[in-house]
């Protein structure tokens, strides 16, 4: 009899030990944790929708000047499926070089409504040669590691998207 009657106990303390949370916080979602790279930039899910597939990307986000200027420069990888982003606003025209930067990029210059407007594939190391958007006003610029684009297939008027 002690046996159930212990065992009574423990269910009733385990019930006791239960409460019910209120509706409105279950209901509503975490913030999901802020996500750094090493560089201390943010990190942001980016996709580039081409050809009927999605292409998942996680790039870093180059929001200040001083950040764009410094950009991926003395890096010396780029991971297949990584990257940096340059956004600007109000969307501008743009223009790039490779001055300090080791490894070959893929220079993606997207639109205000996400269309891939122009790609310089497989630019040069240390290149001071001036990469542009060809004067159109763009919403932000993409590096990707040097043949990247060409890998998987992404062409100009591809539609790329990120949490702005």
């Amino acid at each position: 009899m002690t046996v159930k009657l212990a065992a009574a106990a423990m269910v009733a303390l385990a019930l006791m030990a239960c409460r019910a949370e209120p509706i409105a916080s279950v209901s509503a979602p975490a913030p999901a944790p802020a996500r750094t790279a090493p560089s201390g930039l943010d990190l942001v899910a980016l996709e580039i929708r081409s050809g009927g597939r999605v292409h998942p990307f996680t790039v870093e986000v180059a929001r200040t000047s001083d950040e764009q200027a410094r950009g991926l420069m003395f890096r010396e990888a780029l991971g297949p499926d990584e990257g940096m982003i340059f956004p600007f606003q109000p969307p501008r025209p743009a223009s790039f070089w490779m001055r300090n930067t080791l490894i070959p990029l893929d220079i993606l210059f997207v639109r205000q409504d996400g269309t891939i407007a122009r790609i310089a594939a497989n630019a040069a190391p240390m290149s001071e040669d001036s990469i542009t958007s060809g004067g159109e006003p763009v919403a932000a610029v993409l590096e990707l590691r040097g043949g990247r684009a060409g890998e998987l297939g992404i062409r100009e008027g591809d539609r790329v998207s990120w949490p702005g």
